[in-house]
Parts: structure tokens; sequence; C-alpha cells
């Protein structure tokens, strides 16, 4: 372990903290000004270093500075007065690890420059793996069975179905398997079945030709022609249509495809990898899937597990994510504390990596402190909602009123939050009134004022909508289209 370095012109507050970490044998130097510190960084560096913030001469914040830009991951802890607000301020957003107020607590003192070592120790670590990390980061068991399937696939040219919730990566292993191919010098063109309009699927995917319909002034080159010699990715594929099923199956038969309104068979040369959240074999079994299709994208099956399978993976991935949080925003990258850690490993993550990296950048941008701590995080990942929460409640509002004969249990129910209650009385209502095909209407209805009231409550934003109801972007879009909420 390289020493800890302590600067203040303060001789007897050096000699305190001296003191302090032989006692924890824990090596350390003393200097009297911030001019030797950076004289001394000329041939060699600390483990952490500990920097009063008034000293005659450079000061502690011009020190930081300096530091941070010869020493991007060294910690470097600030000491401050209690009342020097601008002193606190100005070294988080240089980029301190973290600041000690003066007078301060010589056990705190070392348990905080300890913590600071632990995480030098961890960055010094992650930094050297860094390099050769793959632009899919992952240790955990079942993502090493990911990573050797990349390999075995690089040099084949097969049909690869990728499976997985919603946010789990399904798009990032697919960049995998073309840039590990031998099409990687060809493009990558990905197309989501449930973001484009039904009537656009067609001419999105084989492309079409001028005056093929009405708008069509020009040739349009489509998906398949755009990926020649490469790979086209087909996202969410279990929201095909059937028509363009149909399509697709021929090209995957023959080879070949037309433009809408050409006459012309055009050689399909692209590597088709498909992905979905959904239960195909499901799909196939209620008619809304082509079987033989099917059987000719499953080929090879690539199975993406969900994060909370994969819980050793968060510390990497939250790591990952802040850093590049930090270098797109410009600043300095946030710290979990390892409560905060402990915190977000238990957390169900529905959304898997995609919520991970929104919470990442949600704290890069309001978590008020360098060290993020749980106290920090969302109010809404610390405080579940109680069951009487706004949403439930205007959710069972927007239903049909139950029979009047139970208006008063109707009441009681509303009041302690028994949605469930409520809406079992109104299928009874209805079924009784001799009702038929029940479950497509009240289903719709009750996704619509879910995804309604969120929406609302994020004031339209779709992705914050999505996160907190555990939905995937691309389902929340297609949801948001198939419910008609844009007219409303």
């Amino acid at each position: 372990m390289k020493p800890i370095w302590i600067v203040d012109d303060d001789r007897s507050i050096r000699w305190v903290l001296e003191k302090a970490l032989s006692r924890q044998n824990m090596p350390c130097r003393a200097f009297g000004s911030a001019k030797e510190v950076l004289s001394e960084l000329e041939r060699e560096q600390p483990q952490v270093l500990v920097s009063d913030v008034r000293m005659a001469g450079l000061d502690g914040i011009e020190l930081l500075r300096t530091v941070k830009r010869k020493h991007p991951a060294l910690p470097v802890i600030i000491m401050t007065a209690y009342a020097d607000l601008d002193s606190a301020v100005s070294a988080f957003q240089s980029g301190a690890f973290e600041y000690l107020p003066k007078p301060f607590d010589v056990d705190r003192a070392v348990e905080l420059i300890q913590r600071a070592v632990d995480e030098s120790v961890r960055e010094s670590g992650e930094e050297e793996t860094a390099t050769a990390t793959p632009e899919i980061l992952g240790q955990a068991p079942a993502m090493q069975e990911v990573f050797r399937a990349i390999g075995r696939l690089s040099q084949s040219t097969v049909t690869v179905l990728i499976t997985g919730e919603s946010g789990s990566g399904k798009e990032v292993v697919a960049r995998a398997l073309h840039k590990h191919s031998a099409r990687a010098a060809k493009p990558f063109i990905a197309l989501n079945m449930a973001a484009i309009p039904r009537d656009l699927l067609e001419s999105e995917l084989f492309g079409h030709e001028r005056g093929a319909f009405t708008g069509a002034q020009a040739m349009r080159r489509g998906r398949f022609e755009q990926a020649e010699g490469g790979t086209l990715f087909l996202d969410e594929i279990g929201d095909m249509p059937a028509e363009l099923q149909t399509r697709l199956l021929r090209v995957l038969s023959d080879g070949f495809y037309y433009r809408v309104g050409g006459q012309q068979p055009i050689k399909a040369d692209a590597r088709v990898i498909a992905a979905t959240h959904q239960n195909l074999e499901e799909r196939v079994r209620q008619g809304l899937f082509r079987e033989d299709l099917y059987h000719r994208l499953n080929v090879i099956r690539l199975r993406l597990p969900p994060l909370r399978e994969r819980r050793e993976d968060i510390l990497l991935l939250a790591r990952h994510f802040l850093a590049k949080s930090a270098r797109e925003l410009g600043v300095e990258p946030k710290r979990l504390s390892p409560e905060a850690l402990r915190f977000i490993e238990q957390m169900p993550l529905p959304g898997n990596v995609r919520q991970l990296e929104n919470l990442c950048h949600w704290l890069t941008v309001l978590a008020p402190a360098q060290v993020v701590k749980v106290e920090d995080l969302p109010l809404e990942l610390r405080e579940p909602p109680a069951a009487h929460s706004p949403v439930v409640g205007e959710g069972v509002a927007a239903l049909p009123a139950a029979a009047p004969a139970s208006a008063s249990a109707t009441a009681g129910a509303a009041a302690g939050g028994d949605w469930a209650g409520l809406l079992g009385q109104e299928v009874e209502r209805r079924l009784r009134s001799g009702e038929n095909d029940l479950m497509d209407a009240i289903t719709r209805r009750f996704e619509a004022t879910v995804i309604g009231t969120a929406l609302r409550l994020t004031h339209g934003r779709r992705i914050e909508a999505a996160t907190r109801l555990g939905l995937g972007r691309n389902t929340i879009t297609r949801k948001i289209q198939e419910l008609r909420l844009e007219e409303d």
C-alpha cells in the first residue's frame, strides 16, 4: 500500500493525523504546503491525499483541481471548517472524495481515510481490467455463458433469437454478435417492430418503389437492403404483424424479397438476429405468431438473464454507468457508499440493466454529494407506495362504479385501497348483465388507466413512466399506440 499524504500548514493537525494513522498501521507522509505536494507528485503518487483548504500560497481547492487533472482516480479528502460552505461546495464540484469538517473526531477521520483507501484499491483494480472489458459487462456465471455463446457464434452467419426481459440488453448482445462476426465491417441495422406503425412496417423493412402508394415520391431502400453484407436486427419480433410474418418467412426461406410496388426480386444478403421479451411459443399456441417462422428464427437461441439473476454484476454495472453519465455531463463520477450499494443490490429492479442505468444517470445529476448514501436515492425507491397511493386510487376510479347496492362497501374499499375488490365487483356486475368477451375490454381499460396515470405523474416522460411501471421503453410505446392514449 502506498502512503497517505497529509498537507496542512498547521503542524498540530499533521501530527494528530500521523499518530492516528500510524496506530492503524497505515503509512503516511506529511507536507506543510501544496507546493511541496505538487513537487513530490512528479516522482510518486499517494494512495489517498488529505488536504486543508486554507493554506498559505496555493490553497486546497486549487491543489485538488491540479491533482485531479493529472491523477483523476486519486481520492482527495478536503478538510474544511464547519461554516465554510463555499469550500465544501467547491470541493465536491472539483472532484473531492469527501470533505472532513474541522474540528474533526480523530476516529471519524481515520474511518473516512480508510474508505478512501478501499476506494482507491478498487478503482486501480478496475482500471486494470477496464481496457480489457468488452462492450458487455458481467462476471456472473449466467453472463459468462452469454460471452461463450458469442465467441462460438463469431464465425457463423446462422440466425439467432435473443430472448430476455425488457431492459436486459438484447440489442447490446446483438451488436456484439455483429461486431465479432465476419460481417463486422458492414452495417448493423436495427428495426423495432413495436416502435413503427403497422402500415409503415412493410416499407421500413423492404423499401418501396416510387409511386407505390400515396406519398411515395421517390424510391426508398428498406432495412434489408441497408443491411446488405451486414446484420439486420429485428427487435420485439413478437409484435410483427401477421401479414409481415409471411413476407419475412419467404425471405428467410428463399433469400429474395421485393420492394413495395416492385417487380424485380432483390437478393437478401443480411444476417438476421431477432429479439423478444415475449414467450413466442405461447404466441404460436395463441395463433399470434407463425409456427414456421418461429422455427426459422429459433435456430440458435440466446437467453439473457434478468438482473435479479446476476446481482453480483450490479456493482460493476453501476460503476460503469456512473462513469458514463459523468463523462456525458462533464463532471466527476459519483461513488456508491457500501450501504447504498447493498440497498440497490436488494432492489427488485424490474427494468433490469436499463433501470439501473437510468438510476445512475439520476444520481449523477441529482445526488448532493460525491459519495451516494441510501438517503440520496430517489424517494420512490426508498419508500414504496402505500396500498392507497394515488395511482391505485385513480386506476380504480376510472373503472365504472359498482352496483348501487354495495355503495357503502365500495366507499370503504376505496378508502382502504381495496382496488381488487372493486374490480371483482365490476366484473361480477358485467357478467350478471350478460356481457361476454369481457377479458380484453377490462384488460385494456386497466392498462390504459395505469399507463395514463403514470404518464400524467411524469408529465408525459415515457422513459420515466416505463421505468416506474417496470416496463421497457418499447413496450410502453407500443401500449400507448394500441390504447390510443396519444389521442386523449
